[in-house]
C-alpha cells in the first residue's frame, strides 16, 4: 500500500500545480479605474508611545437613554453602560462617548442641563459614574463624555438668579429689553429664530426682559462675554477631569457668541425651500449668531486647559454643522490649537442614497486634503441623524467599512454595529421637542425620535433592553430578527463585518499606510491603504444599481488578492482568492487584501499547502 500510494503522488503534483497556474491566469487583465488621489497619514506613529489614544480609534456613541435598563424602569443608566463595557472591548471599541447624563428636566432630552456636576438620578450616581470609568480603564478603554457650553436649563441655578436680577448672576445670560409695538406690549430686539423653530426670544416676566434661546425655549444661551461663566464652565472641564475622563465632545460649539448688537436682523437665504416658512431655522442665514471669532478663541482656552491639566492626553472633539471652510478653523492654527479633531460631517451632510462613487470620493479627498497637519475623523451617523441602514438601504456593512478603513479616528453611533434602521414613531408617541414644535404635519421630516429607539440586544422582552415592555421610547419591531445575540451567532452578520473591520484597524497598515481613493468604471468606490512591507488593504463599494465586473490585477502588485471581509449581500466569502475578473453586486461591498483574511482560512493557502504536500511527498515516502 505503501509503495501504491507513492506512485499516485505525481497525479496529486500535477492536479495542484494545475490548480496555483488556473489562480494565476485568472488575474490576467488590467484593471480599469479612474484617476487616483493619494494622502499620506500626516503623523507616522508606529510604536511611538507619545501618540494620542484617540489616534486610530474606534469611538463608540452611547445614548444613555436607550442603551441599557438594569432597574426595569424603561430608561437606560449608567449601569447598564458597566454592564456592557466587555461587549464594546470584544467588538473592537477603544473609547465610549457618553451623550449627556446632567441632571436635566428632560425638555430636550438632557441637552437642557440643570447642573453640570453630577449625574441624574433617573441615570444612577456619581458613584455610578465613578465605578463605569473605572471598569472601563480596568479594560483598556477610554470614556469621553459630552459637554453643551451653549446654555443651560431654565431650572439651572445660575438661570434662576439670573431672572431674580442677582448681581453676582444677572449677566450670566443673554437678556434684552426689547422694543415696544404700538400698543406698548414689549418685542425681541430681532427676527431670530431657534433651531425649534418660533422667536429665539422669550420673555421672563420676574426678570422683565427677553432672554436668548437658539435651541428649546428651556435652553437659555449662557454669556461668555462675562468672565464669570467663562471661569465656571472652565471649572465644569476640570471637575470631569479629576473623576477621570479621558475627553469632552463639545455640543453646538459654534453659537457660543453673538453679535453684541442685538438690532440685527437675519436675512433669508436666497431661495428658501417651499417646505419652510419665517418660523423655520433653516428659512434664513446667521450671520451674527454663529461661527464668531470669540468662539475660536473660547475654544483654544479649553485646549489650553485639557492639554496641560495632567501628563495624561485627552481629547477635545467639537460638534460644528457649519460650512465647510467654518468646519476646518475649528481645528485652530498651528500657533493656537483649537479642538484635536473636529466631527467630519461628510459622508452625513455631502452624500447620500442618491449619490455615486464620484460624490463619494470627492467627499473623502475633500476633507483628507483639508487635514495637512489635522488629524482626521470620519461621523456615519449619531442621535440627530436617521441612521445608516436607512440613510443607505442595504449599505449598513458598506459604510462601516468606508468610515473603518479610512485613516483617522471613527465613530460609530450604538447600534450602527447592528445595521438597526430607524423605527416609525407615530405623532401621539413623538417626544423630540424639535419635532413637537412642527407639529403633527411637519414632525417627520424633523423628528429625531426614530433613530433613538432602544439598543436591541436579543429577542426577549423590548429587545433585551429592559424587562419593561413600556420603554421610554417604544422598541423597533424588527428586533426580533436583529439583535446582538443572533448576529453574534451568525457568521456573516453586520455585527461580525464590524468585529472584522476593527480587527484590521489594528494593523499597521491600516495605522501608518497611505490612503489612494479612485473610482472603478461608474459606480465602484475604492479605497486602498498601503504601506512598504505590509499588507495592503483595498475597499471596493458599489454605489450603483446593477452589477459592475472589476478587474483587480492592477490594483496592487504584492501577488494575490484575497476577501479579508465581505458585506452580508455578497456572495463573496472570507479567505477565497479573488479573480482579475469578478462581479460586485449592488451595494456589495468588500475588503480585499494580500494578507490574510479575518478569521478565515485563505483559499490560496488551502491551494499553496496542497503544492508544498505534493512537493514533500515523494521525500517523505522514501524516507518511510
Amino acid at each position: 500500500m505503501t509503495r501504491a500510494r507513492c506512485l499516485a503522488l505525481p497525479t496529486a503534483l500535477s492536479l495542484a500545480l494545475s490548480l496555483a497556474l488556473m489562480a494565476s491566469a485568472a488575474d490576467a487583465s488590467p484593471a480599469s479605474s479612474s484617476a487616483s488621489s493619494a494622502f499620506a497619514v500626516n503623523k507616522k506613529v508606529g510604536a511611538d508611545q507619545d501618540e494620542p489614544w484617540w489616534h486610530h480609534a474606534v469611538i463608540y456613541q452611547i445614548y444613555p437613554r436607550s442603551f441599557k435598563d438594569t432597574n426595569g424602569d424603561g430608561l437606560g443608566d449608567i449601569k447598564g453602560i458597566t454592564s456592557e463595557l466587555e461587549y464594546l472591548r470584544d467588538i473592537g471599541v477603544t473609547a465610549v462617548w457618553l451623550s449627556p447624563f446632567y441632571p436635566s428636566p428632560q425638555a430636550d432630552f438632557g441637552y437642557d442641563i440643570s447642573n453640570f456636576k453630577d449625574v441624574d438620578p433617573a441615570y444612577g450616581t456619581l458613584e455610578d459614574f465613578d465605578e463605569m470609568v473605572k471598569k472601563a480603564h480596568s479594560l483598556g478603554m477610554k470614556v469621553v463624555v459630552d459637554l453643551v457650553p451653549n446654555h443651560s436649563s431654565d431650572e439651572h441655578m445660575w438661570f434662576k438668579e439670573s431672572a431674580k436680577g442677582t448681581e453676582k448672576y444677572k449677566d450670566y445670560y443673554v437678556w434684552s429689553e426689547g422694543t415696544k409695538d404700538k400698543d406698548g406690549k414689549p418685542v425681541p430686539p430681532n427676527n431670530w429664530v431657534s433651531h425649534f423653530r418660533g422667536s429665539a426670544w422669550t420673555w421672563n416676566d420676574e426678570r422683565k426682559a427677553f432672554y436668548l434661546h437658539q435651541f428649546a425655549v428651556k435652553q437659555p444661551d449662557l454669556n461668555y462675554r462675562n468672565p464669570a461663566v467663562v471661569q465656571e464652565m472652565k471649572d465644569v472641564f476640570t471637575f470631569w477631569m479629576e473623576r477621570g475622563v479621558n475627553g469632552f465632545r463639545v455640543d453646538a460649539l459654534p453659537f457660543l457668541f453673538e453679535t453684541q448688537d442685538l438690532s440685527q436682523d437675519e436675512l433669508p437665504v436666497e431661495h428658501p425651500s417651499i417646505d419652510l416658512d419665517k418660523n423655520d431655522y433653516d428659512y434664513y442665514t446667521h450671520p451674527y449668531t454663529m461661527d464668531y471669532p470669540d468662539t475660536y478663541d473660547m475654544l483654544h482656552q479649553w485646549r489650553e486647559l485639557v492639554d496641560n491639566f495632567n501628563e495624561d492626553k485627552r481629547v477635545i472633539m467639537t460638534e460644528c454643522y457649519t460650512t465647510f471652510d467654518k468646519t476646518i478653523e475649528y481645528y485652530g492654527t498651528k500657533d493656537k490649537l483649537g479642538a484635536h479633531f473636529t466631527f467630519n460631517f461628510q459622508l452625513i451632510t455631502t452624500v447620500n442614497k442618491s449619490s455615486d462613487a464620484k460624490d463619494f470620493k470627492h467627499s473623502i479627498d475633500q476633507w483628507m486634503k483639508a487635514m495637512d497637519w489635522r488629524w482626521p475623523n470620519w461621523v456615519i451617523g449619531n442621535h440627530d441623524n436617521s441612521r445608516v441602514a436607512t440613510r443607505y438601504p442595504e449599505m449598513a456593512d458598506a459604510m462601516n467599512m468606508i468610515s473603518l478603513t479610512l485613516p483617522g479616528t471613527a465613530m460609530t453611533y450604538n447600534g450602527e454595529e447592528l445595521g438597526m434602521t430607524d423605527a416609525f414613531i407615530r405623532w401621539d408617541q413623538t417626544k423630540d421637542p424639535q419635532a413637537v414644535n412642527a407639529g403633527p404635519e411637519k414632525y417627520l421630516r424633523v423628528s429625531r425620535d426614530p433613530c433613538r429607539t432602544p439598543m436591541q440586544w436579543d429577542d426577549t422582552t423590548s429587545a433585551g433592553f429592559s424587562t419593561n415592555s413600556n420603554t421610554w421610547m417604544p422598541t423597533n419591531p424588527n428586533y426580533y430578527e436583529l439583535n446582538v445575540k443572533k448576529e453574534l451567532a451568525t457568521p456573516k452578520s453586520h455585527l461580525n463585518i464590524y468585529k472584522d473591520l476593527t480587527e484590521a484597524r489594528k494593523t499597521e497598515t491600516m495605522r501608518n499606510g497611505k490612503l489612494e481613493t479612485a473610482v472603478l468604471g461608474e459606480n465602484v468606490l475604492q479605497i486602498t491603504r498601503s504601506l512598504e512591507n505590509a499588507d495592503t488593504y483595498i475597499t471596493l463599494v458599489n454605489m450603483g444599481s446593477w452589477e459592475e465586473r472589476v478587474k483587480t490585477e492592477a490594483l496592487t502588485n504584492k501577488g494575490t488578492l484575497k476577501v479579508y471581509t465581505a458585506s452580508v449581500n455578497s456572495k463573496l466569502s472570507k479567505g477565497a482568492t479573488v479573480p482579475d475578473n469578478f462581479v460586485i453586486r449592488p451595494k456589495e461591498a468588500v475588503v480585499l487584501t494580500t494578507g490574510e483574511a479575518s478569521g478565515g482560512t485563505s483559499a490560496a493557502t488551502t491551494v499553496q499547502a496542497g503544492i508544498l504536500l505534493a512537493l514533500l511527498s515523494p521525500l517523505l515516502c522514501m524516507l518511510h
